[in-house]
């Protein structure tokens, strides 16, 4: 593997784990939801990590900043997502709580990069 700058970056691990926990937890949605928010939450969750990648490899502060705000318009979705499979029953208000801390932080971590380029 590459040791490329986006490894360095605090961010990518806590969002790494979050793919691993939306793929475990999507495996148990029922197979009507195959093509729908089985496959939105993973794909969410991994286009994260790619424009975190993606961003940390550019030159123009606008461009990585870009990357990063996309990054972070990912987590939001994937939030609400959660919340819809939530409201469908499909996941369980305590397994929420394996999401929440590692939602929260990624924002968190996301947004105080964007910043750093406005």
């Amino acid at each position: 593997m590459l040791q490329l700058a986006h490894k360095k970056l605090e961010v990518c691990p806590i969002a790494r784990e979050l793919v691993k926990k939306i793929y475990l937890v999507t495996a148990d949605f029922p197979k009507a939801e195959q093509y729908l928010i089985v496959t939105q939450l993973p794909w969410a969750a991994v286009c994260i990590c790619s424009n975190l990648a993606e961003g940390s490899s550019r030159i123009s502060k606008i461009e990585k900043k870009r990357f990063y705000e996309i990054a972070r318009a990912s987590l939001v979705g994937i939030d609400t997502q959660i919340e819809i499979a939530v409201d469908l029953g499909y996941i369980k208000p305590e397994q929420v709580l394996t999401f929440e801390s590692k939602l929260e932080s990624d924002f968190r971590m996301l947004s105080k990069m964007i910043q750093k380029f406005s």
